[in-house]
């Protein structure tokens, strides 16, 4: 007994020697549960990864949308603004040519007003002018009336002391002989003078008025000799 318990004892020594041995050489082997998680957990990575690829796809595709979209809406909104732009202006030149013509016929309105004014002011004047028009004629026909009078009874007055008129002047016709300068001293006492002659048709009224008769005329040289003149003063003119 004694002698087979060493035995023995190597015996586990030597089995213990050789199952560490093995266990040394041989590779680690799993359990079928280790196996199944191992690859749960590779499945969850992959899709994990396969969704964040899916997201960050969606999130450019998302964002490209989102740009194209700003894009057009930006593009959208110039074309609005440009529209809106032309619209304000068309609606500006609209109501300038609204605003111009009412300028331009509260601008003819204004002038019509005052031509009617003037018109009316002229109309007044006319009449006005009209009226004193016919006074004045009224009145230029009683003066003619009363001068034709005068002059009628100044010719009564003239026959009856030898005075002739003729066109605004009184002419003496004296039956009397005297010299030159007697005959201008008696007219000088009338108040009057010797006869100076200003125009022809004058001339042919002294002649119609003494035929067949001689009668001095105002014309002398007393101051120098062949040096004629008016008894006025006045230059002698042949014509």
């Amino acid at each position: 007994m004694t002698m087979s318990e060493p035995f023995y004892a190597n015996v586990i020594t030597d089995g213990t020697h050789k199952d560490r041995r093995n266990k040394r050489n041989q590779t680690p082997q799993h359990t079928g549960s280790d196996s199944v998680k191992n690859r749960s957990s590779r499945a969850a990575v992959v899709c994990l990864v396969l969704l964040c690829v899916l997201l960050l796809a969606a999130v450019i595709v998302l964002c490209v949308h989102i740009y194209t979209n700003n894009t057009n809406y930006t593009q959208e909104r110039d074309q609005l603004l440009t529209k809106i732009t032309n619209l304000t202006e068309e609606r500006d030149q609209l109501l300038t040519n609204i605003t111009n013509p009412t300028k331009d016929r509260d601008e003819l309105q204004t002038k019509i007003n005052g031509l009617t004014e003037d018109k009316d002011q002229l109309l007044t004047n006319i009449t006005s002018l009209t009226e004193e028009r016919n006074e004045l004629i009224i009145n230029n026909r009683n003066l003619l009336n009363e001068r034709q009078q005068l002059i009628n009874q100044l010719q009564l007055l003239c026959k009856e002391d030898e005075w002739i008129y003729y066109k605004s002047s009184f002419y003496y016709m004296s039956n009397e002989r005297k010299s030159w300068t007697e005959s201008r001293q008696d007219c000088l006492k009338k108040g009057a003078d010797l006869i100076i002659i200003n125009s022809s048709e004058e001339q042919d009224f002294v002649k119609s008025n003494t035929v067949k008769r001689e009668f001095w005329i105002g014309v002398t040289d007393s101051d120098v000799e062949d040096s004629w003149k008016w008894v006025d003063g006045s230059t002698l003119t042949s014509g």
